[in-house]
Parts: structure tokens; sequence; C-alpha cells
């Protein structure tokens, strides 16, 4: 069953990925936010691959936040900067940005500066 609010949101996020398209050589890097968790991941869109992911539930991120008081907007640059670190290793250094339908401010952006503070240009 759909909302008025779903039904909005994916109507922009259908508008945003006529446009943003991933390709081998600059994969999209696209943002998920539940209401508890953030997830990203760059993805090649001509193969259907993903490359390099990073979860705010990954074990990594976990330990370093177990005793940590953060709100999700900071864990959300956590899991930038983790999601580029990865993408380093795989030689990944552009990507395209693909905001998910969502509004760019809050855990969204905290992501993109992150990554981009982390080395990934976009």
């Amino acid at each position: 069953m759909s909302t008025k609010s779903t039904d909005s949101w994916m109507k922009r996020k259908a508008r945003i990925r006529k446009k943003v398209f991933g390709s081998p050589d600059r994969p999209r890097l696209t943002v998920y936010k539940s209401l508890k968790h953030t997830y990203a991941q760059v993805v090649d869109d001509f193969s259907g691959e993903t490359l390099a992911c990073a979860s705010d539930l990954d074990k990594a991120l976990r330990e370093s936040l177990k005793d940590a008081k953060t709100n999700k907007t900071e864990i959300a640059g956590k899991v930038g900067a983790l999601l580029a670190q990865r993408c380093a290793e795989k030689n990944i250094t552009t990507v395209v940005f693909d905001r998910n339908g969502y509004p760019y401010h809050g855990r969204v952006s905290a992501v993109a500066e992150a990554a981009r503070k982390a080395g990934l240009d976009f």
C-alpha cells in the first residue's frame, strides 16, 4: 500500500535516475536511508554490479561507534568516509552522486561531504 509521500519520493527518484547513470570509469554513488540506518554503495550500471558498499551496520563502523554518543548525521558522515576508503582500495576516484530522491541535506549531504573529504571526486 503506497501513500502520497511514498509516491512523491518514487517520482523524484525516477526523475533523477533518468539523468544519472554510472559507467565503468565513473560509477554511481547512491545513498539510501531508512528511519534507523544509512546505506551507500557505488554501482556500475553497465554491468549491474555493486563495486563498493558501506553502511552503519558494518562491523568496522559499529566497533568504533560502540560507546560514542553520536547522532545519525554524524554516523552518515562516517559511512561516507568508509565508502570512500573502500573505493580508494579499488582505484575508484570519480563517481556520479545519486541522492535517490531525497533532499540534499542532513544524512545525504553528510555522506557526500565525507566522501569528498576522503578523496572521492564528484
